[in-house]
């Protein structure tokens, strides 16, 4: 299928769990992404993180690839994702808001959900799973004060590498919000690839990669046809 597509698609996900409010369609409950992960086994597809998809692009060996990312460090993804990245031997991209590390999503209006922890992230990092920035504060990159882009690009960096005894290669940009001051940005504090969420126009993918947004809705035809569709 990714051969298919010319693209190995690269998926979206933010919190997985059950709850009663999600006003941002961010949560996907646990059974269905129990089924959607098996889906990408069935369809022959092995999910990995953002780095290793990019390697294997730069390759030009990506055939049977997937990658799989999460937006914002929820907690809950511990209990209700990893075990089923665990199930298939997935990899997959963490990505972390460094200066929010065990607190809430302090970005969004309430309800608030609890955040992962440095210990989480080490944890995480400890099995093999990519740990990635998504900023000090989850700003809006597109349109920024040169000083503050700066700040929320190479701290969350020098964070990271702090916490897990080596900087981060990969990027995420907070609401998908990037123009080519950020990309500088990112490309100057040393990651080696980001991604958005929507094609940038005049954007190489390396540092503006689109992803395919994975929702509670996505399975069987519909999920197939994200990842083909999307994938090119």
């Amino acid at each position: 299928m990714t051969a298919c597509a010319g693209r190995p698609p690269l998926l979206m996900y933010h919190a997985v769990g059950t709850v009663a409010e999600d006003p941002f369609d961010l949560y996907v409950t646990p059974q269905r992404f129990a089924e959607q992960m098996a889906a990408l086994a069935a369809l022959g597809l092995r999910g990995v993180s953002m780095a290793e998809l990019g390697d294997a692009a730069a390759r030009g060996s990506t055939a049977g690839l997937v990658g799989i990312t999460f937006d914002d460090g929820y907690h809950e993804v511990l209990t209700h994702a990893l075990p089923e990245l665990r199930r298939h031997g997935f990899g997959a991209t963490f990505y972390a808001v460094t200066g929010l590390l065990g607190g809430v999503n302090a970005w969004d209006p309430p309800p608030r959900r609890e955040l992962m922890t440095a210990d989480d992230l080490r944890m995480l990092a400890g099995e093999g799973y990519e740990i990635g920035s998504h900023t000090v504060t989850h700003a809006r990159l597109a349109g920024c004060d040169p000083a503050v882009l700066r700040r929320e690009v190479s701290a969350s960096r020098r964070a990271l590498a702090d916490l897990l005894g080596k900087p981060p290669r990969t990027f995420c940009y907070p609401y998908g919000s990037v123009d080519g001051a950020a990309v500088r940005a990112v490309r100057e504090a040393g990651y080696a690839y980001a991604c958005a969420v929507n094609r940038a126009p005049g954007l190489a993918d390396t540092y503006a990669r689109p992803r395919v947004g994975v929702t509670d809705r996505d399975f069987g035809a519909r999920l197939a046809a994200k990842l083909f569709l999307r994938g090119r």
